[in-house]
């Protein structure tokens, strides 16, 4: 049994939305993902989904995607991307798949691990940052500091973090999130959102303060899952 994860799935059945605008290895980025995870995971093995999983609008739209998902081999876990217009209500979405759970504010276990997260939000920066992006910034926070909460209450320890947002700004500064990880002693945390060449460098990658960042953003890991764990 392993845990993988991959982010900014990006898949659009229902809609015409495609992804070669962020570089030539996007064409056929969907055939990519469906062939490498087929190779990659077992049905015993457990796969992060870090957020923008479907261009679908609403539920309707995005059902296409999340069905062929679903067939995917493993369990998944699934977090809200920027782009995740479909999602409605963790309680509704987790009544739709027998082996895709939604989180927000939740917990999931993975052997003696407890996988946490939420979508996060930008960080303060020199580009923009407004009022109402400070708002949302701490309201994540807030959320994800729920969710680890609610597992270290049932007695975990191990904690694995995933959320959709980078921890940091493009300077790689420290930011409420970075201290809340290392609050919590946080073990991983596994991300995605950026794309393109020039953004990669705009992620914190590797060990920081005992936390070790790894950015899982599709096209960074060449649209094939990277292990978490064995």
């Amino acid at each position: 049994m392993s845990l993988y994860a991959i982010g900014d799935l990006h898949f659009s059945t229902a809609v015409n939305k495609p992804m070669n605008i962020f570089g030539d290895n996007w064409e056929g980025h969907e055939s990519k993902i469906i062939e490498n995870w087929k190779l990659k995971v077992k049905d015993n093995d457990t796969v992060l989904v870090l957020g923008d999983t479907s261009w679908g609008i609403n539920l309707g739209e995005a059902s296409k995607d999340l069905d062929i998902i679903s067939e995917l081999p493993g369990r998944k876990i699934f977090i809200k991307g920027n782009h995740d217009y479909w999602w409605t209500t963790v309680t509704n979405l987790n009544k739709l798949y027998e082996n895709m759970s939604f989180l927000q504010t939740n917990f999931y276990e993975y052997e003696d691990y407890a996988i946490c997260g939420g979508r996060g939000w930008m960080c303060p920066n020199d580009v923009k940052f407004d009022e109402n992006d400070k708002k949302i910034y701490i309201r994540e926070e807030n959320r994800i500091r729920l969710s680890l909460q609610s597992a270290v209450k049932k007695g975990y320890s191990k904690l694995i973090v995933i959320t959709h947002y980078p921890p940091t700004n493009d300077k790689l500064e420290e930011s409420i999130f970075t201290k809340l990880y290392e609050e919590y002693n946080v073990e991983k945390v596994i991300y995605g959102h950026l794309h393109g060449k020039d953004s990669f460098k705009m992620g914190l990658k590797g060990i920081r303060n005992g936390v070790e960042y790894t950015l899982a953003s599709c096209d960074y890991i060449d649209f094939n899952l990277i292990q978490v764990l064995d």
